[in-house]
């Protein structure tokens, strides 16, 4: 860190290191549910109310956050979130019974929403203090988390089967990351500090009161959504959904119905992981090349296409293949939909982005259900139809200069 001089990249390598932990622990616990599985002697049902279970804890988690932002500020969140992520890695490998291991993941689903909205209000306030764009090269980090996490299962399950072993290093590594974060990380300015800044006395012909009345009536303001941003929500649930699913549920595609040894069957995550840094790093190019619509027209086809690929034909290969081919459609797809949405409005960016992290948290155990009531393959088949989905909703969005809005930003 003392190398790099420039005060933004000293910043941005500090927050893209939260990036990191947050795709990081979340692949590392994903990458070895087949072991869990087999431990605990769970059902495909009880393994998708698992995952459910952090999905709660990270919808309960938001009145959670925001009183805990006001209190600790983003910076002392996102250390303390951070750490505790690290700590509940070696709580689920220690978890003796079903019960337990499920406590343990509805606090992990606290422990990532209060990291993911402290890291993202670092990443906003990064590009603020210094008018340069970060956000997209951060996300691409959590991508790459995800990357050396599934690297990492695949080479401890090769030395050894012990899930406490493979977490234990996995936690020291979070640890170092965080202490790398840690002293070049925003520091917060909280409301008081922001109100010290403003002026004590308005001028007579600025009166400060008229001027917010409007915005106080804007908030409380409700309007139903257009019929083109709930296009944009579909597209953006059934983006998250794949996703997600493709995080929870490659490995156990790998090992139950392709066949992959426990060496291999991480590789699963690590090819999505790969293809969507990929795509994350270039998307930008493409996108002020073809248009937002395009790109997220053309991904959903080929992400569909791929993972039904990859079922019809089977094994390990052509399961890789599939998995590259999802990972590089899918990628794009939230970026792309939350310019086109932001262009709407701010409601409409917020409906949106509820959306997304409904199919998000939704999409894994749903999946899960599918699979207990038929079999995996018909779970991943569902997976390819909602990348799908995305192409049909994107066809119904109005993409209008979004090359345009990507150059500029």
């Amino acid at each position: 860190m003392l190398l790099v001089r420039d005060e933004f990249r000293r910043a941005q390598l500090a927050i893209a290191a939260l990036f990191c932990v947050l795709g990081f622990q979340y692949a590392t616990w994903a990458a070895r549910l087949p072991a869990l599985k087999s431990r605990l002697d769970l059902t495909e049902a009880e393994l998708g109310l698992l995952l459910m279970a952090c999905g709660v804890g990270a919808a309960a988690s938001f009145p959670l956050v925001a009183a805990l932002s006001k209190r600790w500020g983003s910076r002392r969140l996102a250390l303390l979130s951070a750490l505790f992520l690290g700590v509940l890695l070696l709580a689920l490998a220690a978890a003796p019974n079903y019960p337990v291991a499920l406590a343990v993941m509805c606090a992990d689903g606290l422990g990532v929403g209060c990291l993911n909205v402290a890291m993202n209000a670092q990443g906003a306030a990064l590009e603020s203090r210094h008018g340069r764009t970060a956000m997209s090269q951060l996300h691409a980090t959590f991508s790459a988390g995800s990357l050396g996490a599934a690297l990492l299962a695949s080479g401890m399950s090769a030395l050894s089967s012990s899930m406490a072993l493979h977490f234990g290093v996995a936690t020291v590594l979070i640890l170092l990351l965080t202490l790398y974060a840690q002293p070049t990380l925003l520091p917060d300015e909280g409301p008081d500090a922001k109100a010290e800044s403003e002026p004590a006395e308005q001028p007579a012909d600025e009166p400060l009161q008229p001027a917010e009345e409007p915005l106080k009536k804007k908030r409380r303001t409700w309007t139903v959504p257009s019929r083109v941003t709930l296009w944009m929500g579909g597209a953006m649930v059934f983006g998250t959904v794949a996703e997600g699913a493709m995080n929870d549920w490659s490995a156990l595609y790998m090992k139950e119905v392709a066949d992959a040894s426990a060496r291999l069957a991480p590789l699963g995550i690590a090819v999505v992981s790969v293809m969507m840094v990929l795509a994350r790093l270039f998307a930008d190019g493409w996108r002020t090349k073809w248009g937002d619509g395009r790109v997220v027209r053309v991904g959903g086809v080929l992400a569909a296409a791929g993972l039904a690929f990859a079922l019809l034909a089977g094994g390990v290969v052509p399961a890789l293949i599939g998995f590259a081919a999802m990972g590089l459609g899918i990628a794009a797809v939230t970026p792309c939909v939350y310019v086109a949405a932001a262009r709407q409005g701010s409601d409409a960016l917020a409906l949106v982005a509820a959306m997304g992290t409904t199919g998000l948290l939704a999409g894994p155990p749903v999946i899960g259900f599918i699979a207990a009531g038929s079999s995996l393959v018909w779970g991943m088949a569902a997976v390819a139809v909602s990348a799908c989905l995305v192409s049909v909703c994107a066809v119904r969005i109005r993409w209008t200069g979004s090359a345009q809005v990507t150059a500029e930003v």
